[in-house]
C-alpha cells in the first residue's frame, strides 16, 4: 500500500487539527497539508511524472520538505531524499544515478546544483515554480502502490565510498514506522516531532508514524541543530520527541549545564547513528531524566535493528546495567538478529562475529548494483558489517564499526571517498584517510598525506568536490605510509601513532 494514504486518512478524520510547524508559528494543519500534498502531486503528473519515477529532495529542514515528500507519494513516484549537508557535485551524482526526473531544492542549495549542471529539473520551493505547483489542481486519490513497491530511494556510501542507493519499499517504512509503537515508543496523537537533524535521515524518516498518529511537525527556524533552540521549542510545545545523534545529545547536555535549561516538554530523545559512550549517556540522564530510548539501523534496514528502552536506558538498579547500557538493545519486532561467524552460521552467546538482520524492515536490496547485493544480503540476511556479540538474554554489543568507516558529529565520512578527491592533486603521491576521537563530535577526519601540497590548497581541493563535514581537519606528511608485506597500507598503524600524540 502507498504510505501516502496515512496522511490522506489523518486529513479526513481531522483536518483542522496542527500539523506542519516553523518554529512556533503554525504553517498548516493536517487538511491544508493534505490539500498541498495533492495539489503538487497534481502539478507532477501534469509533468509527466508517472509511478516509480525518481524525484529527489535536496533541502535543508523545513516544513515543504514534508509537502514535497507526501506529493511525490501521492502521484506514485520514488522520493530521493538527498542530505543537504553533501557538496553539489555529489548531490548530482545521485540525482544521476537514481535517474531522477526533479529535484525539490531550497533556495541555498539550488546554486550547487546549477553550479553541478544537473540534467534534472530544478525546483525552488521559494520560487513560481513551486508557487505554481502549490495552485494547481489536486489529484483526487492517493496513486495505488503494491506493499513491495519501492517508494524511498536512500543513498548510503559503501566502503568505498561510492553513493549506493538502498531499495526501499513500503512494507519496510509500515514495518519500521509501527515497530516504533512496539519497541521505542509508546507515542500518540498529542505528541510533537522536532527535526533537528536532517530530514534526509533517521530524524525525517520517523516522519510517517507521526503522520498516522496525527501529532505536530515542527522544523526549527534555523533548520538545524541548535540546544538553546530546542529547549525552547521544546518548552513552547510540549510532549516532544526528536532522534539525536550521540554527539548532539552530549551538546545538549552541557548547553543545559551551562544554561540552567532542563529541557521541559522534551518526552522522548531516540539516539543512534554512533557510538554513544557510557559517561554521555550516564550524564545525559542525569540532566534530564528518563527520556532515551537508542536505536540501531543501517540505510540497508532503516532504524529497524533493535533497541534499548528508555527503562533500560534509565535503569542502574540491574546487576548488568553497564553492560545492558553499552549495548544497542535487543531485536525489534519485524526482524531477527543473529551474530554469525565468517560463513554466516550463528554463533553462541557471548561471541564475537557479524551482526546479521532479516526481516520485513530490511532492503530487497541495492538500486541497478545486483554485485553489491549479493555481497550484502546472503541468503536472505544482511550482513551488517558491524562485529560484536549477543547475550543470553538476546542484547547485542557492537565491538567494532564497519572497518574503517568514520562518524563524525552522526554523519559517516568514508575514507577512500577523501582519499581520492586528495589524490586528484599533483603534488600528492600517496594519502590515507582516519578517524581520530573528537570530544564533541565523536570522530574527525586526519588525513596522512606523501607529498608536497599545501594545506590550503588540500582544503579547497575538498571544499570544490566533497561536503565540508568531510573535509580533514589535520594534515599529517610522512614521507611514506607504513605498509605490510603485500604493499597495504596499515591504517591501524596510523591510528596509534594518532593516539601516541595525543
Amino acid at each position: 500500500m502507498n504510505l501516502g494514504l496515512w496522511l490522506q486518512r489523518r486529513a479526513r478524520v481531522s483536518p483542522e487539527r496542527p500539523a506542519l510547524f516553523l518554529g512556533r508559528d503554525p504553517v498548516a494543519s493536517y487538511g491544508q497539508f493534505h490539500d498541498r500534498a495533492a495539489r503538487v502531486a497534481g502539478w507532477l503528473a501534469a509533468r509527466g511524472i508517472a509511478p516509480g519515477d525518481r524525484v529527489a529532495i535536496y533541502m535543508k529542514n523545513g516544513p515543504d520538505y514534508l509537502i514535497a515528500q507526501y506529493a511525490i507519494w501521492y502521484a506514485g513516484a520514488v522520493a530521493v531524499p538527498i542530505n543537504a549537508k553533501l557538496h553539489g557535485r555529489e548531490a548530482a551524482f545521485i540525482l544521476d544515478n537514481a535517474g531522477a526526473a526533479l529535484c525539490f531544492t531550497s533556495p541555498d542549495l539550488t546554486g550547487a546544483l546549477r553550479a553541478a549542471a544537473v540534467s534534472c529539473d530544478v525546483i525552488d520551493v521559494t520560487q513560481e515554480g513551486y508557487a505554481a505547483a502549490l495552485a494547481h489542481d489536486p489529484v483526487q486519490d492517493v496513486t495505488p502502490r503494491a506493499a513491495d513497491d519501492l517508494c524511498w530511494l536512500f543513498y548510503t556510501s559503501g566502503t568505498t565510498g561510492r553513493p549506493k542507493g538502498v531499495m526501499i519499499t513500503n512494507r519496510m517504512l509500515m514495518a519500521m514506522s509501527l515497530a516504533y509503537l512496539a519497541d521505542v515508543d509508546a507515542a500518540t496523537g498529542n505528541d510533537a516531532i522536532l527535526y533537528a537533524a536532517p530530514m534526509s535521515h533517521g530524524a525525517g524518516i520517523y516522519n510517517m508514524l507521526h503522520v498516522l498518529l496525527g501529532a505536530r511537525h515542527i522544523c526549527p527556524v534555523s533548520g538545524g541543530f541548535d540546544p538553546a533552540e530546542i529547549f525552547e521549542l521544546a518548552a513552547h510545545h510540549g510532549n516532544v520527541q526528536m532522534f539525536a545523534a550521540p554527539t548532539m545529545v552530549r551538546r545538549m547536555t552541557d548547553a543545559s549545564r551551562a544554561s540552567g535549561a532542563g529541557g521541559e516538554g522534551l518526552r522522548t530523545v531516540v539516539y543512534g547513528g554512533g557510538p554513544m559512550y557510557l559517561a554521555d549517556i550516564q550524564d545525559a540522564v542525569a540532566q534530564f531524566g528518563p527520556i532515551f530510548v537508542q536505536i540501531y539501523g543501517q540505510g540497508e534496514c532503516p532504524m529497524g535493528i533493535s533497541a534499548l528502552s528508555r527503562a533500560e536506558v534509565a535503569d542502574r538498579d540491574h546487576p548488568r546495567w553497564r553492560e545492558r547500557l553499552q549495548s544497542v538493545g535487543r531485536a525489534q519486532s519485524p526482524v531477527e538478529v543473529r551474530i554469525g561467524d565468517a560463513q554466516g552460521a550463528p554463533l553462541p552467546p557471548g561471541e564475537h562475529g557479524e551482526i546479521m538482520v532479516r526481516g520485513d524492515v530490511v532492503m530487497p536490496g541495492y538500486w541497478q548494483n545486483p554485485e553489491a547485493t549479493a555481497k550484502t544480503i546472503v541468503d536472505g540476511w544482511l550482513m551488517t558489517g558491524d562485529m560484536g556479540f549477543m547475550d543470553d538474554d538476546g542484547y547485542v554489543t557492537m565491538q567494532d564499526r564497519s572497518k574503517d568507516m568514520i562518524i563524525s558529529g552522526g554523519s559517516n565520512v568514508y575514507p577512500r571517498e577523501v582519499e581520492e578527491v586528495l589524490l586528484t592533486h599533483p603534488q600528492v603521491s600517496e594519502v590515507s584517510v582516519v578517524g581520530r576521537p573528537h570530544p564533541d563530535w565523536g570522530e574527525e577526519v586526519v588525513a596522512f598525506v606523501v607529498g608536497e601540497a599545501d594545506r590550503a590548497d588540500l582544503d579547497a581541493l575538498c571544499n570544490d568536490n566533497i561536503a565540508r563535514f568531510k573535509r580533514p581537519k589535520d594534515y599529517i606528511f610522512l614521507s611514506e605510509l607504513p605498509k605490510n608485506n603485500y604493499g597495504k597500507v596499515l591504517k591501524t598503524e596510523l591510528r596509534k601513532r594518532l593516539e601516541g600524540d595525543q
